[in-house]
């Protein structure tokens, strides 16, 4: 194990953030210069409280079943390189879970039972950015070429996952994207305060070096359709995402001002970036809103504080979470505790147990409030409690309210996959769909998760894919079918 006394020694300690003044005046990333880097003079204590425990739940808590208490040992001895090398059996992009993963492993450390947890997240970023730094992630090139050629529709963290694991097993790899550049929601769902693009960017780089081929500005279903896909690749993999937002369907909902969280995001990010975008929905000098409390919510407010937002107020229809975990959510599951984002510190109200009845608009059309009122859990769900209606200002409402699943028709319907009863591609053991060929994996099958939970998904349909195609495989598998995951 790491330092035999750590953790009764040693207080849990994470990185620092810049201040909050300073980094509203820019889209750069909260910390100061890279994560990896701000956290480095406190990492080697923070990694040397790990407890090498016998029974190591963090590890079974993580989709990618990341060796956690070997790396920290590593970095705890100044093993850098040994470090990198456990990270990167596991996972493929830790440089981005270390930024944008919640850490249901943390949620499972033993040490968590009733003192803090060991910063494994912090503990991971660093390795990833030092390895970079370091230039020890280089590209890795299969020693022989198959004949299968393979397309991955959807160049998320999920396709990217599957298109790398399928490259470096030696298989010619084609991935689509519609949007102008890769990345998916890496690119223009994350904001450049949460994931600096030149972080991604790196990382595309290094697997068109090892011979994944990119094909932007191409929306499968429409340029190129499902029967030709087919005929052109030996099978194909569906990494689409669950695209279709939840919506609010109340009065008012046509005034304009109202836009879905995935309309807004992608265009201030693609402005972070010094681009031009026609008409851009802008929270400057406006009372914002925001319904829905997620992590996509907090994107939101973060962005609409750095476009000077008059005044930011998030909805949230569920109670406020406990600050501690709650009986019914023991460790090690993943709890639902009060989280408190970078973003949040920076600004904003944030209010719970209150649903909106309507929108209210001004004599142009555009929405210029909401009516709303408190709520609580009943026996028949959510119930307005009396007297408790009142009106707050918006003339910019932001629906993050969540995803329902993939867009159902284009290429879903073209080739005729099974959806099940929430919407989502089916799938069996090995990611394969019932239209022999084709496979699904991330959020298109498994519904809207975690990032960490779509890397270990296509890491997993590449391993079914592989087998499939060759009769085997080397591929490594982090989602065992059988296996009962802790994470959400």
């Amino acid at each position: 194990m790491a330092d035999p006394r750590g953790f009764l020694t040693t207080e849990r300690e994470v990185a620092q953030l810049r201040p909050v003044a300073e980094r509203l005046e820019d889209w750069k990333e909260v910390y100061p210069g890279t994560p990896g880097h701000a956290v480095l003079p406190i990492i080697s204590k923070q990694a040397g409280r790990c407890m090498d425990c016998g029974t190591p739940f963090c590890h079974f808590a993580c989709p990618l079943g990341n060796l956690i208490p070997e790396f920290n040992d590593l970095v705890w001895r100044d093993d850098w390189r040994g470090a990198t090398t456990r990270l990167l059996e596991t996972n493929n992009f830790p440089e981005i879970t270390g930024r944008l993963c919640p850490a249901p492993c943390e949620m499972a450390c033993v040490e968590g039972i009733n003192r803090e947890p060991v910063t494994i997240k912090n503990v991971e970023v660093a390795i990833a950015d030092r390895a970079w730094a370091d230039r020890r992630i280089l590209p890795f090139t299969p020693q022989w070429q198959t004949s299968y050629t393979i397309a991955v529709v959807g160049s998320g963290p999920a396709g990217l996952a599957a298109a790398q694991q399928l490259t470096r097993a030696g298989h010619t790899v084609v991935v689509y994207e519609r949007a102008d550049k890769p990345g998916g929601l890496l690119r223009y769902g994350i904001p450049e305060f949460k994931l600096e693009k030149h972080v991604l960017d790196r990382r595309l780089k290094q697997m068109a070096l090892e011979g994944t081929v990119f094909k932007t500005n191409v929306n499968i279903g429409v340029d190129i359709t499902g029967e030709q896909l087919l005929e052109r690749f030996d099978a194909v993999v569906l990494a689409i995402g669950s695209t279709v937002p939840r919506d609010l369907k109340v009065p008012g909902r046509e005034y304009a001002g109202i836009h879905q969280a995935m309309e807004y995001l992608p265009q201030a990010n693609r402005a972070a970036l010094g681009r031009h975008v026609e008409d851009q929905i802008s929270a400057e000098g406006l009372d914002v809103v925001i319904i829905g409390g997620g992590d996509t919510g907090a994107d939101c407010l973060g962005t609409a504080l750095r476009q000077q937002a008059r005044s930011v107020t998030q909805l949230e229809i569920m109670p406020k979470p406990p600050t501690t975990r709650p009986a019914s959510q023991p460790w090690p599951t993943f709890p639902m505790l009060y989280k408190v984002t970078s973003a949040h510190q920076e600004g904003g109200e944030r209010v719970y147990s209150v649903s909106t009845k309507e929108f209210l608009a001004d004599a142009s059309g555009r929405v210029s409030g909401l009516r709303i009122e408190e709520v609580k859990l009943g026996a028949k769900g959510f119930e307005p409690v009396p007297g408790t209606e009142r009106l707050i200002p918006a003339q910019l409402v932001l629906l993050a309210m969540g995803f329902v699943g993939p867009e159902p028709d284009g290429i879903v319907a073209q080739l005729g996959v099974e959806l099940d009863a929430r919407g989502n591609i089916v799938r069996d053991d090995s990611f394969a769909t019932n239209v022999t060929g084709v496979y699904a994996c991330g959020d298109a099958g498994r519904g809207q998760s975690l990032i960490v939970w779509a890397i270990a998904e296509g890491r997993s349909c590449a391993h079914g894919l592989d087998a499939a195609l060759q009769g085997r495989t080397v591929l490594s598998r982090p989602i065992d079918p059988g296996a009962r995951q802790l994470a959400t």
